[in-house]
């Protein structure tokens, strides 16, 4: 459960840090406002009443203490309280001027805008109540949905049992040598194209041949003779 509840800081970090400065902004403004001619009556520096005590002094305490519980809480419950607190006390501001009369015999609190014209008391009133609260109220709102987004939280981190000591890897045995490839023996010699003797067909003797060849013993008779 207590991992359930738990968030990484940095999640409500930087609205943390901008809540803190909104909160210091509006709880020192009515005192240091009139150094540069940026105030409400009365307009004089470090001056302190009842009304600046409930309408600027504890709503800005408040955003400044939600803006650091965001910036240092690694828990969720206490990020998300930082949160509300610090939207509560943005809505103060918007609505602690307006509500004001209603206790306090019909007169609002903290008295009027001292600038001399009516752009300066614009911004006057913007910066002291109506826009710091919407502000604050944003950026509170945006941290808490940014932290309630994630319901799960960080699961707590379980410790787990070291594990079996793994063997080492069995050695595996040299493949069988793969014989060497065998030799094709060449081919048998294709014996030389034997000679075929030539038919040969009956020698025809002709009549006037075989006469000639009877005459030559009778020739080489006769030259004997002579």
């Amino acid at each position: 459960m207590a991992g359930m509840l738990q968030m990484r800081r940095s999640r409500g970090a930087a609205s943390g840090f901008l809540l803190v400065l909104l909160g210091a902004w509006g709880a020192l403004i009515p005192f240091i406002g009139p150094y540069f001619h940026y105030a409400y009556t009365p307009d004089t520096a470090w001056t302190y009443n009842t009304a600046r005590l409930w309408l600027e002094i504890l709503p800005g305490a408040a955003v400044l203490l939600g803006g650091i519980l965001l910036i240092i809480a690694t828990g969720r419950h206490i990020a998300l309280f930082g949160a509300l607190l610090a939207a509560a006390a943005g809505a103060w501001f918007t609505l602690g001027p307006i509500l004001s009369p209603l206790w306090n015999n019909h007169v609002p609190l903290g008295g009027s805008p001292a600038g001399t014209t009516v752009f300066l008391r614009i911004m006057e009133q913007l910066g002291f109540y109506s826009a710091l609260g919407l502000v604050i109220v944003f950026v509170a709102a945006a941290a808490f949905g940014r932290i309630l987004s994630v319901p799960s939280g960080i699961p707590a981190i379980e410790t787990i049992p070291p594990t079996e000591r793994i063997p080492a890897t069995e050695t595996i045995p040299a493949t069988e040598t793969i014989p060497a490839k065998q030799t094709v023996p060449a081919a048998e010699t294709v014996p030389a194209e034997q000679t075929v003797p030539a038919r040969t067909g009956p020698t025809l003797t002709l009549p006037f041949r075989r006469a000639r060849t009877e005459a030559l013993p009778q020739r080489q008779a006769r030259t004997e003779d002579s």
